[in-house]
């Protein structure tokens, strides 16, 4: 329902609550101005699509729900399930408008018997939390008794266990390898723990095909994704049971599909959508590019590396960094700008750093160290590598996701930590890997997208060496997934480096390993050439040009003169309110203040930015007011204005102290 004052027609506010209406997924919409009601409903198509209705003719709850019912096709049986309550933890947590609305289509779709059922939200917006609520209501109503809930890391199962789904207490267990108790109802299951290539392996064969009512899926885009894989068969075994695949990323490609096995999404949110929404970090880009990455490096004829192997004569250029040339020189280089990029804003800034494989993440981790040599001396694990097959750096990997944990802050990584870490507090993504996968890539941004305000984490950097974000261009980078599936015969797939679960194929062929040449910093010196910073503008695309620039150009967009922004920010009754509308126009607060100073607040920034006045910090200012005496010159309206708009209560205090 949008309200205006009386001065307004009935039907003024309608394009708004209609609007309103879709995205909350509500048939229903209203507007008013007080003398009577115009309704739209959206599940008609004749004349009484839209009409004028009195104050005492409004609806009752109850009818707009038999009204709902019938549109939706609801029998009363469906009505149980879909009317079940949600979980209430009683301190007022409540799932998001999104959440909502993928938890009701969702548990309607179920009530109504569909069978499988794809959802695709971006990562940060809370999938687990939903899929809680999901399974919470069909468990309470006993739609569904005993439910799976798969994924394909132990941190995954961990975090859901503890966190998300601990109202189902001692129903709840996770299994592990050949410990199977068949008495409680909901399970947690780590894909390596349940299934193997030994038949002793396949623990989930221990249930029968029909023991459970409901399988979730997280990271559905994954091992499972593959309709030859060794994880797919658990899915298989369990085919007359309801599924459920949970993806930021569904996996769309010739070979590959959920949307052949799920269908299409029920419900999509998007990371746009997030950031548009405040839900989600908005996000700058620093590009980097190195010489010997654009300009190329040939050898000379018969050059020899570090480890007295022939270099093979041809061109090597940014595809071939750390993938087949490893230039010493270049890994200071990066080291060194990733280093100065924190000492400008907060060197225990939490950063991942994403590499090409092992090899280079471990190279990574040393040229880190040396360039942070005074604070590793500190604490040694403020640089870590976290990788597969790095035992002591995965036990570090909590450490790393929780907020309140110090350490470690610098950590360099291949492909374990691409998904399913939920690193609320990490704000620097650097990528030093050539990246063609959008479902990688996007999994990939995921990891800065959370916002943790308590811990002052409200938007994320991402520097990238390898012109991987030009994959933000891409019209499929925010947009539905399309299949693309073409079923074909077994083809041998090959392993690749650092990958954190099973392939599909249990034999896999092995593909030669990569020769690497490798030259020391003396033999080839490295340089940036260009660097640029680019801004994520309300429309989601990246501009290239100064936040001081930007800034000015949507604060006069918003403001046509000084005069008009500071008669709104003295009648604002929380300065808040306009400082959050501008960051929802893409104004990054705190990247304006690395440029102009961090000692001066939002209003002084503003002023300096949009309006060419010169920046005061709060104690300039109020020597400033001193010096002209403005309290007695201007009197109340001075005290009005000025108080809540200029001053600080202790400057303040401290002012009429003085005078």
């Amino acid at each position: 329902m949008e309200v205006k004052n009386n001065n307004h027609s009935m039907g003024a506010g309608m394009q708004q609550a209609m609007d309103y209406a879709r995205i909350l997924d509500v048939p229903f919409a209203y507007s008013s101005n007080g003398d009577g009601f115009i309704e739209h409903d959206f599940t008609r198509n004749d004349a009484l699509i839209e009409r004028e209705i009195s104050l005492d003719e409004f609806p009752s709850p109850d009818e707009l729900w038999q009204r709902y019912r019938q549109w939706k096709g609801i029998e009363e049986e469906e009505n149980e399930i879909i009317t079940q309550p949600y979980y209430s933890d009683g301190r007022g947590k409540r799932p998001r408008y999104y959440q909502l609305n993928a938890i009701n289509r969702t548990v309607e779709a179920i009530a109504k018997g569909k069978e499988r059922i794809l959802l695709v939200m971006a990562t940060g917006t809370g999938k687990t939390f939903t899929a809680f609520q999901i399974i919470w209501r069909l468990w309470k109503s006993r739609t569904k008794q005993r439910i799976l809930f798969l994924a394909d890391r132990n941190i995954l199962v961990d975090q859901t266990k503890t966190n998300d789904f601990k109202p189902f207490g001692q129903a709840m267990t996770k299994i592990k390898k050949r410990q199977i108790d068949k008495s409680y109802e909901v399970y947690l299951a780590l894909y390596q723990a349940v299934t193997g290539n030994e038949e002793e392996k396949n623990i989930y064969k221990q249930f029968s095909p029909d023991f459970f009512d409901l399988v979730v899926v997280d990271e559905c885009h994954r091992g499972s994704a593959a309709e030859d894989s060794a994880w797919r068969e658990i899915l298989d075994y369990f085919s007359s049971t309801t599924h459920i695949g949970l993806t930021a990323t569904p996996k769309e490609t010739k070979d590959i599909s959920n949307i052949d096995y799920f269908g299409e999404p029920l419900y999509t949110y998007s990371l746009k959508q997030g950031i548009e929404d405040g839900f989600l970090a908005p996000y700058k880009v620093i590009r980097i590019d190195i010489d010997k990455d654009l300009l190329g490096w040939r050898p000379k004829a018969g050059q020899i590396d570090k480890y007295q192997q022939f270099i093979e004569d041809r061109i090597y250029n940014q595809m071939d960094m750390n993938r087949s040339l490893v230039l010493e020189n270049r890994d200071i280089l990066v080291a060194q700008k990733i280093t100065a990029f924190l000492k400008r804003t907060n060197r225990f800034r939490k950063t991942i750093l994403f590499c090409e494989d092992i090899d280079h993440a471990e190279r990574m981790r040393r040229a880190l160290v040396v360039a942070n040599s005074d604070l590793v001396a500190q604490n040694s694990r403020y640089v870590l590598k976290i990788t597969g097959d790095d035992k002591i750096g995965k036990e570090e990997l909590d450490n790393f996701i929780l907020p309140d944990s110090p350490y470690p802050v610098l950590v360099t990584t291949s492909k374990l930590m691409t998904t399913g870490v939920d690193a609320q507090t990490c704000q620097l993504i650097v990528l030093d890997r050539s990246i063609k996968s959008m479902t990688e890539f996007k999994q990939i941004i995921g990891r800065g997208t959370r916002i943790n305000e308590a811990f002052g984490k409200s938007y994320f950097t991402i520097m990238d060496f390898k012109k991987a974000t030009e994959l933000f261009a891409d019209p499929n980078f925010d947009g539905d997934p399309v299949q693309v599936y073409e079923p074909k015969g077994d083809d041998p797939i090959v392993l690749e480096e650092d990958k954190p679960y099973q392939m599909a194929n249990p034999s896999p062929v092995v593909r030669e390993k990569r020769t690497k040449y490798y030259l020391g910093k003396e033999t080839v010196k490295t340089s940036v050439i260009r660097e640029r910073v680019q801004y994520y503008d309300k429309e989601g695309r990246l501009i290239t040009e100064s936040l001081k620039y930007y800034t000015k150009k949507t604060v006069n967009k918003e403001y046509r003169s000084m005069d008009a922004f500071l008669r709104q920010w003295g009648e604002a009754t929380k300065k808040q309110v306009i400082i959050d509308a501008l960051q929802e126009r893409g104004v990054i607060f705190e990247g304006l203040m690395q440029e102009v100073g961090k000692e001066f607040d939002a209003f002084d920034l503003i002023c300096h930015v949009a309006f060419d006045q010169p920046p005061l910090s709060r104690l300039e200012r109020a020597n400033e007011v001193k010096k002209r005496n403005c309290f007695t010159k201007y009197g109340e309206k001075a005290r009005k204005v000025l108080k809540p708009a200029f001053l600080t209560n202790s400057a303040i205090a401290k002012l009429q102290t003085i005078m």
